[in-house]
C-alpha cells in the first residue's frame, strides 16, 4: 500500500502536471497533422520532447519542494528507510511515462489511419528510447532536486546539457584533428544522459554491424540499453545516498 500511495503521488504532485500530459499529447498531434511526417522525423520529435524536456516538466521539485516547505519531514520521520522514498517517486514517474507514451503512440497511430500518409514504421523502437531517454534524465533530475530548492531542479539540468552540448560541439570543431576531440566525445557520450545512443538505437545506424535484425545491430542495440539502464541506476543510487545523509528542517525555506 505504501508503494502505490508514493508511486500515485507523483501523478497528483501537482495540477499542472495534468496540463503537461495534455500539451506534449497535443504537440504530437499537432506535429503530425500538420507535418505529416516519415516515422524519423516524427521520431526525433518525440525523442525529444517525450524522453528530455517532459523529464524536466514532471520532476521539476519532486524533492526540493517538500524540503523546502519542511513537508519532508514528516515523510522521512516514518519507520521505513528513506531511500524508498526515491525508489517509488522515480518508478511513479516512469509509470506515468509509460502510460504517457501508450496514448503518444495511440494518436500517432489515430492520425496516420486517418490521414493515410507518411509511416508509422519503428514506431515502437523510437517509444522504447524515448521511454529509456526519460528514465535517465528523470532520474538524473530527481537526485539535483534533492541539493537544489525547489523546481530549479529541472531548469538547472537544461542549463548544464545545453551548455555542456554546446561547450563540448564547439571545443570539437576546433579539436577535429587533434586525439583529444575523442575523449571529448567519450565524455559526452557516456557519462551524460544517452542521447547519441538512444538516437541511433532508434534509428537503426547500427545496421552496419554484424548480428543485425533487419536495421537493428543486436549487439549495439543491447548495448545502448543496458547503458541507458546502468546510467539510471548510477543516477538513482547516488539520489539515494543524498536523501538518506541529508537533515531536513521542519521550517520552510
Amino acid at each position: 500500500m505504501r508503494a502505490y500511495e508514493l508511486m500515485k503521488e507523483t501523478f497528483f504532485r501537482r495540477t499542472y502536471i495534468w496540463i503537461v500530459h495534455v500539451v506534449w499529447l497535443a504537440l504530437y498531434g499537432s506535429f503530425w497533422w500538420f507535418f505529416l511526417p516519415e516515422m524519423p522525423e516524427m521520431g526525433r520529435f518525440l525523442f525529444i520532447w517525450g524522453g528530455f524536456f517532459l523529464a524536466l516538466a514532471l520532476s521539476a521539485g519532486i524533492f526540493g519542494d517538500d524540503i523546502a516547505s519542511g513537508r519532508i519531514c514528516l515523510l522521512v520521520t516514518k519507520p521505513f528507510w528513506t531511500g524508498e522514498l526515491y525508489i517509488y517517486r522515480l518508478l511513479g514517474l516512469s509509470l506515468q511515462a509509460a502510460a504517457h507514451l501508450v496514448l503518444a503512440g495511440g494518436v500517432i497511430l489515430v492520425l496516420h489511419a486517418l490521414t493515410r500518409k507518411g509511416n508509422v514504421d519503428g514506431l515502437g523502437v523510437w517509444l522504447l528510447a524515448t521511454w529509456l531517454l526519460f528514465n535517465t534524465c528523470a532520474a538524473l533530475s530527481t537526485s539535483l532536486s534533492i541539493i537544489v530548492g525547489r523546481a530549479f531542479n529541472s531548469l538547472l539540468l537544461l542549463v548544464i546539457i545545453a551548455t555542456g552540448y554546446f561547450t563540448v560541439g564547439l571545443l570539437m570543431t576546433y579539436l577535429r584533428q587533434e586525439a583529444t576531440s575523442g575523449l571529448l566525445w567519450s565524455f559526452l557520450r557516456y557519462p551524460w544522459p544517452p542521447f547519441e545512443l538512444l538516437y541511433k538505437f532508434a534509428a537503426g545506424e547500427w545496421g552496419q554491424y554484424a548480428l543485425t535484425v533487419g536495421n537493428y545491430s543486436v549487439t549495439k542495440s543491447v548495448a545502448c540499453v543496458v547503458h541507458s539502464l546502468m546510467l539510471t541506476l548510477v543516477y538513482s543510487i547516488m539520489g539515494i545516498l543524498l536523501l538518506s545523509r541529508r537533515e531536513y528542517a521542519r521550517v520552510r525555506d
